[in-house]
């Protein structure tokens, strides 16, 4: 397809009409323009938003009953117990520069912080602490304090500054250069290479491996320490928090913005084909690259086509959500005051899991996330009952059931963990895919993360398509994954300098 597309008649029906006075007052000037948006996650609803902010009209279609995409909360195992589909802790929504610029607080959202961001237990019966404070983290790290505050002071200070540079593509000029290459220096070493240079304790060195084994990547392969760092510098700059109600409250008042704007959001609307929408001038898809081109058929050039079906997924996780009649027994009971836990043992160990993942095994003492927000937000669950989910990363699309190698690993660090649990409901990649399309295989990242891909998702040409009107929008974008909106809002930007063309 060449050109924009002019909005006439929507083949799609149903869902909400919103109109504003700025809405009414450009149509009848004639000069209204509009856009498309495919999927209400948080990228396509900050791309909704950034669109909408600019005067134009937008319409969101969304496949499945609640919008949210990975930030939904929903009853999964028992009546009461409310459950968060997805991403549970929020650094990087609390981190956002696009969101901070959003009155979301107004719309309901509020942020908790537990007394410790996240801790990570040891098989001493001990755990290594993050705190927000870091001042107390130089001093709970010990001998580690001056290299902990030597590497992380500069990114967490600078946290507003880092972000406009890390959370765009790479290809644009770096606003804070100086404070870019000093993360380059650090975050393009591998995790354990770094770990072992600059820290002499076991426990910060654990406590370090397990923030950069959030990036899916072997903990030997570079720029694995990047991950690690930007996790510990955000919750030394805006913490770890949980959502009051759950990562649904992130959406809601996403989905509350957009509507006073005059955004639209159609729930239960699929799109199988562009040519749904009708016509209009610009189509933004929080999709994978794959679900583009099933979604453009014939309208994306050769190049496209070829570039979109080459894009590697990422590992999968395989997740558990459990109700349980108290909280975790840890053996380490500082665990009690963290949002997230940290499951799997030393620097070493949580190596060799992740390792056993980038060679396309399961790991038989896998390297899990807990989070426990009941603990401190009591709309969770019914009184004296709690929530927990945990996952482990697995081969994309692997159909290896980790349950009895995850529980094994909780009853390890919480003796008595399984005699708590009431009911657990259990995601392997193939029903995480079930519930949200975006997660192929069990990826929950957006695609692989590693060589070229790390810096060109999906390509040299990021969020634009050799169509002038049709854009990508999802965590396959640069920065990646994450609830932070970043992608959406970059892809709506370049968008409108199309538009304004």
């Amino acid at each position: 397809m060449q050109g924009g597309w002019r909005h006439r008649k929507a083949k799609i029906s149903g869902g909400i009409f919103a109109l504003d006075l700025r809405r009414v007052r450009f149509a009848l000037k004639g000069s209204l323009q509009n856009a498309a948006v495919v999927g209400a996650g948080p990228n396509g609803l900050a791309g909704a938003i950034t669109l909408a902010q600019a005067g134009i009209a937008v319409t969101v279609y969304e496949a499945e009953s609640i919008a949210g995409g990975g930030a939904r909360t929903i009853e999964l195992t028992l009546p009461g117990f409310r459950h968060d589909f997805g991403s549970a802790v929020h650094p990087m929504a609390a981190g956002s520069p696009f969101f901070r610029r959003l009155p979301l607080a107004a719309h309901g959202l509020e942020w908790i912080h537990s007394p410790v961001a996240m801790a990570h237990p040891l098989d001493d019966g001990t755990a290594a602490l993050l705190v927000r404070d870091l001042d107390e983290q130089c001093r709970l790290v010990g001998k580690d304090g001056n290299a902990w505050r030597r590497i992380l002071e500069p990114f967490s200070r600078n946290w507003w500054a880092l972000t406009k540079d890390i959370l765009q593509p790479l290809s644009l000029p770096p606003r804070h250069p100086l404070l870019l290459a000093r993360m380059g220096a650090c975050g393009a070493l591998p995790a354990s290479t770094l770990a072992r240079r600059a820290f002499q304790e076991a426990h910060t060195r654990a406590l370090f491996a397990g923030m950069a084994a959030h990036s899916f990547l072997s903990l030997t392969q570079p720029f694995s320490s990047s991950f690690g760092i930007v996790l510990a510098a955000a919750a030394h700059a805006v913490g770890w928090p949980i959502p009051r109600g759950g990562s649904q409250a992130i959406t809601d008042a996403l989905i509350a913005h957009l509507q006073s704007l005059g955004g639209v959001v159609q729930i239960s609307t699929p799109v199988e084909r562009l040519e749904e929408l009708g016509r209009v001038d610009v189509a933004l898809c929080d999709t994978t690259p794959r679900q583009l081109l099933r979604l453009a058929g014939d309208r994306l050039h050769s190049v496209d086509r070829q570039r979109f079906s080459r894009f590697r997924p990422g590992p999968g996780v395989f997740k558990v959500d459990y109700a349980l009649s108290e909280p975790i027994p840890w053996r380490a009971k500082d665990c009690a005051l963290a949002a997230t836990v940290h499951v799997g043992g030393g620097e070493m160990e949580i190596a060799v899991s992740e390792s056993a993942v980038g060679d396309g095994r399961t790991s038989k003492h896998p390297f899990m996330i807990v989070t426990q927000p009941s603990l401190f937000d009591r709309s969770r669950a019914p009184l004296g009952r709690h929530t927990a989910w945990a996952y482990c990363h697995v081969p994309n699309g692997s159909t290896e059931n980790m349950l009895p190698r995850m529980e094994a690993q909780m009853e390890r660090f919480a003796p008595g963990f399984q005699e708590c649990v009431l009911a657990r409901r259990v995601f392997p990649p193939r029903d995480l895919e079930y519930m949200d399309r975006n997660l192929e295989g069990g990826d929950v990242s957006g695609g692989a993360v590693d060589g070229l891909q790390l810096f060109l998702r999906p390509g040299w040409r990021f969020y634009a398509t050799s169509d002038p009107s049709l854009y990508l929008c999802s965590s396959s974008t640069p920065p990646g994954g994450g609830v932070h909106g970043m992608c959406g809002h970059n892809a709506a930007r370049m968008a409108l300098r199309h538009l304004r063309r």
